[in-house]
């Protein structure tokens, strides 16, 4: 549904304002995201997906549910030979090779064959397995393909594919959605690709979709990746459920916002923050963490914590149930300078610097796109004065959609899990609750870099992600004597160096730190001075 900042005039009673209305106006809100352990990332405003896309659709599934779903759902993924990503200049051939992997994690029955566009010519025996896969798939994706013989292969022989999606190719490969060809019109996204306006309601969605993933595409990162897969199997194969968890149940979504939270709702309406808030929110894709999570870190305020805590947090008017994903599994380390890793050294390693510095970690890098970017990130673990308690605080920097550098800072209650080296981390952010499982996959015996993998939901937003931050005391990348025990870290998160994002840590002065009066620190471990401390200090 629209939103519009209604023109408010001076009620003559507390609630002079139409409920209804009021609670259509907020109910874009209700796509809130988790708090970030470690600090987020800003990234380029998405279209929403349309409520008949993120449903399939009805009439769209022709056969039973179950039986749709136990079939695969094939994918063929075509790129050109020799062509480079702007991941890091990693091949685009790797990129795709690595996706294959990320969208096991989904779902094991999506399966996805990666060829190079040299097949189309060639006598290589994989020339008969190529157009078999082609033949039964449902979707086929054609990357940085600009070679014209390969071009003019792909023309002949893809007219049995429902679902033809092209990035960074040549003009003359055309887009097809559901059955129907994009012509070319306009540009103006990655599609290059525009709907003819004589189109039905269906092409209206599906141009939708076109730029909820063109523009996802532009953001070049493994994640965003996937997504545009996803999006394409949930419009148009069958539903993704990480997706379809981000429908508004219409009708009784808005009861309950009337019902139960109508003084928030008008609070947040009259305020300029949490109006902006709205206004910002309804402009994102329900599935873009980096749009919708941009928004909330801008316009935070008290009002907007109210009003998110009581439509999703307390009544979860929206209905949603987010897991916390369950793949990768990511095994902890075992042992610390020669030693079995025990709860109290685990811990210990998460407060790491903190008293020989000001903060435990400075984030070096990070995977998801969403919270793993922002600028000048501080990590503070500290045992509470409560037994048994333990806290972590991220500081962080975000620059508003104003423009405005501003500082914001969390504060997570960390329970020990079975296994030492792993943790359940709980927030509430905005007013809605993020679960997060953490597990510390290294940390240099010397303390000068460590690899902190999570996995969490903010349940009630509909959410769920996966992620790794990369740390260090200084915040700069570990030197290359580390550098293969740093990627088979990595690898264990089944994450690519090419994956992680700088994060920016040139201008951060006066961060916000100081942990509790009457904090303990170390249990086990001593942490000693090192040369470059002095010089530390003074970043």
């Amino acid at each position: 549904m629209a939103l519009e900042a209604p023109l408010l005039h001076k009620p003559t009673t507390r609630f002079s304002l139409n409920h209804r209305r009021v609670a259509a106006s907020a109910a874009a809100f209700l796509r809130l995201h988790r708090a970030p352990h470690s600090p987020f990332s800003v990234g380029k405003t998405t279209r929403r997906i349309p409520t008949t896309i993120l449903a399939a659709k009805a009439g769209a599934v022709t056969e039973p549910v179950t039986q749709l779903e136990s079939k695969p759902v094939r994918i063929v993924a075509l790129v050109g030979k020799g062509s480079v990503s702007p991941l890091k200049g990693t091949p685009w051939e790797d990129v795709m090779l690595h996706t294959v992997k990320r969208l096991k994690w989904v779902d094991e029955r999506y399966e996805m064959v990666v060829f190079t566009d040299d097949i189309c010519q060639s006598n290589d025996q994989n020339v008969v397995s190529f157009p078999m896969e082609l033949q039964r798939a449902d979707i086929l994706v054609i990357v940085a393909v600009t070679n014209q013989e390969s071009v003019k292969w792909i023309q002949a022989n893809s007219g049995n594919i429902q679902n033809i999606i092209c990035f960074d190719s040549s003009p003359n490969l055309q887009n097809k959605l559901g059955g129907s060809y994009i012509h070319s019109e306009a540009k103006g996204d990655i599609f290059g690709k525009m709907f003819d306006t004589a189109e039905s309601k269906k092409s209206s969605e599906s141009m939708e979709v076109v730029q909820t993933v063109s523009q996802a595409w532009e953001r070049h990162n493994s994640d965003d990746i996937r997504f545009c897969l996803l999006v394409i199997i949930n419009g148009y194969i069958r539903p993704v459920p990480i997706l379809q968890n981000l429908r508004s149940k219409g009708l009784s979504t808005l009861s309950c916002m009337v019902k139960n939270c109508g003084p928030q709702i008008l609070n947040c309406l009259l305020d300029p923050n949490c109006r902006k808030a709205l206004q910002c929110l309804n402009e994102c894709s329900p599935v873009d963490q980096v749009c919708n999570y941009r928004c909330i870190a801008s316009y935070e305020s008290p009002v907007l914590e109210a009003f998110s805590l009581c439509v999703l947090q307390k009544h979860n008017c929206l209905g949603l149930d987010a897991k916390i994903p369950d793949k990768p599994y990511v095994p902890p380390m075992v042992k610390f300078q020669g030693k079995d890793l025990c709860h109290e050294t685990a811990e210990d390693l998460f407060v790491g610097w903190l008293g020989s510095l000001d903060w435990s970690w400075r984030v070096v890098a990070g995977q998801n796109p969403a919270y793993d970017q922002f600028p000048c990130q501080y990590q503070l673990f500290y045992r509470g004065k409560a037994k048994g308690s333990f806290w972590y605080e991220p500081v962080f920097q975000v620059k508003t959609l104003e423009g405005k550098m501003v500082w914001r800072r969390r504060k997570y209650r960390v329970k020990r899990n079975k296994v030492p080296g792993t943790f359940q981390f709980s927030v509430l952010d905005n007013g809605v609750v993020s679960n997060e499982s953490w597990t510390i996959v290294d940390v240099a015996d010397d303390l000068s870099w460590g690899l902190f993998y999570y996995r969490g939901a903010a349940r009630v937003a509909g959410q769920s992600y996966t992620g790794a931050v990369l740390v260090s005391p200084d915040g700069a990348y570990p030197n290359d004597v580390h550098r293969s025990r740093l990627v088979s870290a990595l690898e264990n998160c089944g994450i690519k160096e090419w994956e992680l994002f700088t994060v920016n840590n040139s201008s951060c002065a006066n961060p916000p730190l100081g942990i509790p009066e009457g904090s303990r620190l170390h249990s086990v471990i001593e942490v000693k001075d090192q040369k470059s401390l002095s010089d530390l200090a003074e970043v």
